[in-house]
């Protein structure tokens, strides 16, 4: 398992080889399985992917518990108006960030990158890239290798658990694992990886973990969007050459050491933040508990919460 971002780099200056390459001959090595068999099956995850995107995007239907419903759909459209003023390559990372995540709301098949409260934020980098850069499925899924390495990293030195570490754990992570792929992909060396990893995870570090009625949805949804967007943010820093003054290694375990000093309530339980707010305890009593698969304990621990407040649905 890979440790450090500096051993990656290390490993690719010592062999000649991309980021990628390196995450891929580690794995061919810890599963014992040959490159064809690894990359057909992240193949297989990145159709999954696309799959979930494509349906995001086209669907207004809610989630299971009606918090949410065809809010990529719609902003799809308009970010094709001129009233939108954040270009074509933003545009499309914000949506497919929200379809990725409403797919999840309503119990459909996503890819947890890391975990399903981040699944929106690398698809919605990787495919933007793809449609306005023209990079091929087989470009794709190398980002996808080069993602996993920082995960790898992420999850040896911190964490990737919002119930470890907070959302800086989860949307923080993908964050950082979309804007390695994005950078590698448009041509970056290692030493410019590391830095947009950096950039980008610092600007997430301290972010709690508060889903409203335990859900993942609200906040949930518009973090993957930010996070989606502060990843293209750091490769583009990055890109143009700046450097971060704190090694990555260093960031992820400062991201590990503010994730331990958390309290629990900030950590997934739905007793902190935007779940405690008034409104948020108002809507753990609100929405709707059943559906096919529908099963959240912290969502009942809101509710029952917002109940011996003495808070109800009308108020």
């Amino acid at each position: 398992m890979l440790t450090s971002i500096a051993e990656i780099i290390d490993r690719t200056r010592a062999h000649g080889v991309p980021m990628w390459q390196v995450v891929l001959t580690e794995e061919v090595e810890d599963t014992e399985q040959p490159e064809g068999a690894i990359l057909e099956r992240l193949d297989e995850r990145l159709a999954t992917m696309r799959s979930a995107v494509e349906r995001g995007l086209s669907s207004d239907a809610p989630s299971v518990s009606g918090l949410l419903g065809g809010g990529a759909h719609r902003f799809d459209t308009w970010r094709q108006s001129e009233a939108s003023i954040v270009g074509p390559f933003v545009g499309q990372v914000i949506a497919r960030a929200q379809a990725t995540m409403e797919v999840n709301a309503r119990m459909g098949t996503i890819v947890a990158t890391p975990t399903a409260g981040s699944s929106g934020i690398l698809p919605a980098v990787l495919f933007t890239a793809a449609n306005e850069l023209g990079f091929t499925d087989d470009e794709l899924v190398r980002g996808l290798l080069t993602a996993a390495g920082v995960g790898q990293v992420i999850v040896a030195r911190a964490s990737v658990s919002g119930a470890a570490g907070g959302c800086q754990a989860e949307t923080g992570s993908a964050a950082a694992m979309a804007a390695a792929a994005l950078t590698e992909l448009r041509g970056g060396d290692p030493d410019s990886v590391s830095h947009a990893v950096a950039f980008t995870l610092q600007g997430m570090l301290g972010l709690v973990c508060d889903p409203v009625a335990g859900l993942v949805e609200v906040p949930c949804l518009t973090r993957n969007v930010s996070g989606a967007v502060q990843a293209v943010t750091g490769s583009e820093l990055a890109l143009a050459g700046l450097h971060f003054p704190i090694p990555a290694d260093e960031v992820i375990d400062a991201m590990g050491e503010i994730g331990n000093q958390l309290d629990e309530k900030y950590r997934e339980t739905a007793r902190g933040g935007l779940a405690a707010t008034p409104t948020g305890q108002r809507l753990a009593t609100s929405v709707r508990w059943e559906g096919p698969g529908f099963e959240n304990t912290n969502a009942a621990r809101a509710r029952d919460l917002a109940r011996e407040a003495g808070i109800t649905p009308d108020g």
